[in-house]
């Protein structure tokens, strides 16, 4: 069983005021009530031990219960050392839930609690960024003989993994959440676009109206904080490497052109990317004074911050979220949120109904895995086809839509090549 005092949070006195946000966040999140009622029921996950990886907000708080209804022992840790809720985090303890989570925790203690999330011996893994999966396979490896299969929530976690795979070094089944329909195309979209353009409004109180926003990178995040950031009437530059994704953004009705050009004229940046040092010091010793950098990526490592740091003369801490770098030329760059996810650093994270659809994915993919155990390769799977389709017509229903079925004459007709012209 997983020990109840394996955690270590903030605050427990925090735990009342989680609550209220915890089911405050559950009126957006229809779908996870509906498989967390299903689950309590059906008991899929009935002692199976689950160690998550994950953002500790409200919207993971749901997650957590809707597993341990199904009858699983979960333990959690935080996936990024500032997206920590530490209201959320207490309450998830006194739910009798083991969280190892507190928003602003060190490097050490952040890998300290990895490893106790690993203690308690997982036979599946519930990961965002792949940290614990990375630890797991690297520091902990006589523990993944106990592991059935995992899931990934996020577009850099995916890409650790295919590498991890390519490198024929992954040792266990997971399916890759992000690539669900009903993740990438909200969670990532709309989610990511809000709340990144929330994240950062809160850090720095600023005017989008009228600034030159450079968004790097124009994947699915891209698309929706370009979308929000022209929605609220700025002017938007988006920098690629795929000239597929760059015509794309051509053709929505963006500038498109290279990052160090874009760098000479913009106020605000914006990496979303997944890669490394997208803003490199080329970019840096060009931008205008004043500029505003922030990352939306997983990891902190979009923007050069080594790089930063050398062309600084002196920093201070001017807002909550915003350090002043007086660089040596007299200009001064503002980096929000220590260059980690802005949108969790500075506000709340993605909104609960997107994440509603994000985590049924986790819920039910977790159960498939019990459910298929020892008939899976190991190797990085899509999220099945019956699973994404079933969350979208969940939450179809929760939202009061209806849609209409093909007739048996439609189907037959799409089933057969006969008939033409």
């Amino acid at each position: 069983m997983t020990r109840a005092n394996q955690y270590d949070v903030k605050d427990l006195s925090l735990a009342e005021a989680g609550r209220q946000r915890i089911a405050w966040a559950s009126r957006e999140m229809p779908v996870i009530r509906l498989i967390r009622e299903r689950f309590a029921k059906e008991k899929p996950l009935k002692d199976i031990r689950i160690s998550g990886c994950l953002h500790i907000t409200t919207e993971t708080a749901n997650l957590a219960l809707a597993l341990k209804d199904g009858g699983a022992q979960v333990i959690l840790c935080a996936s990024n050392p500032l997206s920590t809720q530490d209201d959320a985090a207490a309450a998830l303890v006194e739910y009798g839930i083991p969280t190892n989570a507190i928003k602003g925790e060190d490097e050490t203690t952040y890998y300290k609690h990895i490893n106790t999330a690993l203690d308690n011996k997982p036979q599946l893994t519930v990961d965002d960024g792949a940290d614990l999966v990375a630890t797991l396979h690297s520091k902990r490896k006589d523990l993944l003989q106990n592991v059935l299969g995992g899931t990934e929530e996020t577009t850099t976690g995916v890409i650790r993994l295919r590498s991890l795979a390519k490198a024929g070094e992954l040792r266990y089944p997971i399916i890759a959440v992000n690539d669900a329909q009903t993740k990438y195309l909200f969670d990532n979209r709309y989610g990511t676009g809000q709340s990144t353009i929330d994240g950062i409004t809160r850090a720095t109180n600023i005017l989008w109206a009228g600034k030159k926003v450079v968004v790097c990178g124009y994947g699915w995040c891209g698309r929706g904080i370009a979308l929000r950031a022209k929605g609220l009437g700025a002017q938007v530059i988006i920098t690629e490497v795929e000239p597929t994704r760059a015509l794309e953004a051509v053709m929505d009705g963006y500038r498109v052109m290279p990052l160090l050009a874009a760098a000479e004229i913009g106020n605000i940046f914006i990496t979303v990317s997944g890669d490394k040092h997208v803003i490199d010091e080329a970019h840096l010793k060009v931008m205008k004074d004043g500029a505003i950098l922030a990352n939306s990526g997983h990891f902190n490592v979009e923007i050069n911050i080594p790089a930063l740091e050398s062309m600084t003369k002196s920093k201070r801490r001017i807002r909550q979220f915003v350090d002043e770098h007086a660089l040596k030329d007299g200009r001064n760059l503002y980096l929000l949120g220590e260059g980690r996810l802005i949108n969790l650093a500075a506000a709340e994270g993605h909104p609960a109904s997107v994440m509603d659809m994000s985590f049924a994915n986790q819920a039910l993919c977790l159960a498939y895995i019990v459910k298929n155990r020892g008939q899976l390769e190991t190797k990085v799977y899509s999220v099945p086809e019956e699973i994404d389709k079933e969350i979208a017509r969940l939450k179809l229903r929760a939202m009061g839509t209806e849609i209409d079925t093909l007739t048996p004459e439609q189907k037959a007709y799409l089933n057969s090549w006969h008939e033409g012209t």
